[in-house]
């Protein structure tokens, strides 16, 4: 598949993006190039590979999951101008 000079004007019009026609020519080679490349690699059977979250057999450093902060509720608490039930009262923004 390859775009026509009217169809990357036509796709710079519907993202409203002001291109000349040197722009244009440049971009529908780029574009051109990509969409090739893109067929390329339909073209590769993949049936028997596996999907894979990354290409590189990379594993992450687990740690264990225990509380490391500590509670400082109450003293952030302590300088709002008004709480209650442990909440952040705030004024009404949307009338």
């Amino acid at each position: 598949m390859s775009l026509s000079l009217d169809d990357v004007r036509r796709i710079a019009r519907l993202a409203r993006v002001a291109v000349t026609d040197d722009e244009a020519q440049a971009t529908q080679t780029q574009l051109n190039r990509i969409l090739g490349l893109i067929e390329e690699m339909r073209a590769i059977d993949t049936s028997g590979i596996e999907p894979m979250a990354h290409a590189q057999d990379v594993h992450l450093r687990l740690r264990e999951d225990v509380v490391t902060a500590t509670d400082r509720r109450e003293a952030f608490q302590s300088v709002a101008p008004e709480k209650e039930n442990g909440l952040y009262l705030v004024p009404k923004v949307i009338e």
